[in-house]
């Protein structure tokens, strides 16, 4: 068993920045920022509706999930080669590796794009060049995460699917995205069904605006191996204890859940309670560009607002690691790593 070293408040933001972690919920579309915006929009000739940089950051100002949905999506107008989503995808790695994250799972939404008339293959190819690329330049690694949008008809998300095979080996798993009200888990069964049929890694939001029903729906009805959110299994004592007892991970995004009103004072932030109830839950920057900050920002920000200190540090960072699609004796080489970082920490201190 680890003995977490004892960090002190002043010394916690450095560390937390520095750990290695893994990010398991971060959108692609989302990390656009307004300057690569504006500057695809030039390279492809797409008229936008703001005047500017400013003006356009100045739009993000969101009251709940559809308010921002509707901005994301008018961002994401901008894509339409394989260069394009190589680029965005290559901009959020390097802000990774900056962030210390030696992992990270990617989610991308082919029906934000194929709606717009954009092939399939340059969607997944731009993205799997730029993981390929970045794992060379800076040794991060990556897999990209196929998510259908939930507002739309699982006649829709199977039809994504059969588009999206010819180029399965770019990716290793799918989940389920956008509007989570009205939506249920059970409205995507099918689909689901058959991604487990074919070996694909299954995760699903759940539980962020919608009711613990939706995740008990997503690890029933879906067999999602993870799930993205997940905040509300608090109001439901028997799947916390599910949570618990069969390690399923929680992928959390503390800022997210501020901006979109689930926690609007970050302080009442339940993530020390999912902790303390020895959940698998992890910190993860969802919406980057659209909700103030990369993972590291979530860090320092919930830690902040909440109070926790080095033994959360240590678990969320670890959780990330076991939460993580990847091989175990890369796990272990990462816990490593971070117990080595939390002994330069303790050194320092």
């Amino acid at each position: 068993m680890y003995t977490v070293p004892q960090i002190e408040a002043a010394r916690l933001p450095g560390l937390l920045r520095a750990m290695p972690k893994a990010e398991l919920h971060m959108h692609i579309e989302g990390s656009l920022e307004p300057e690569l915006i504006f500057a695809l929009a030039q390279r492809n000739g797409v008229a936008l509706s703001y005047a500017d940089v400013e003006s356009l950051r100045a739009a993000y100002a969101f009251t709940n999930l559809q308010s921002f949905l509707d901005i994301y999506y008018a961002g994401a107008s901008v894509l339409l080669t394989e260069q394009d989503f190589y680029d965005m995808a290559m901009a959020y790695l390097e802000r990774a590796v900056a962030d210390n994250v030696v992992h990270t799972e990617i989610f991308f939404d082919p029906q934000t794009h194929t709606a717009r008339g954009v092939a399939m293959a340059p969607v997944i190819q731009g993205l799997h060049k730029a993981c390929v690329d970045a794992e060379k330049r800076w040794g991060i690694s990556s897999q990209l995460i196929l998510n259908f949008l939930r507002h739309l008809s699982e006649e829709e998300a199977l039809q994504t699917l059969d588009e999206a095979l010819p180029y399965r080996a770019y990716f290793s798993g799918v989940g389920l995205d956008s509007s989570e009200v009205g939506n249920p888990p059970e409205k995507f069964a099918r689909v689901f069904a058959r991604c487990k049929d074919l070996g694909l890694r299954r995760v699903a939001h759940a539980g962020e605006e919608g009711p613990p029903a939706y995740i008990w729906g997503a690890l029933d009805l879906l067999h999602a191996e993870r799930v993205d959110h997940g905040v509300q299994a608090v109001h439901d004592a028997a799947l916390m204890q599910r949570l618990k007892d069969e390690r399923i991970p929680l992928t959390v995004c503390p800022l997210s859940n501020q901006k979109l009103q689930v926690f609007p004072d970050l302080a009442d932030h339940n993530m020390p309670q999912l902790l303390a109830a020895g959940l698998v839950a992890t910190v993860n920057s969802d919406d980057p560009a659209y909700f103030g900050g990369y993972i590291n920002e979530n860090f320092v920000q919930l830690f902040a607002a909440t109070g926790m200190g080095s033994d959360e540090a240590y678990q969320l960072a670890a959780n990330s690691f076991e939460a993580s699609f990847v091989p175990q004796s890369r796990k272990q080489a990462w816990l490593g790593q971070l117990q080595m970082a939390f002994a330069e920490a303790a050194r320092q201190s």
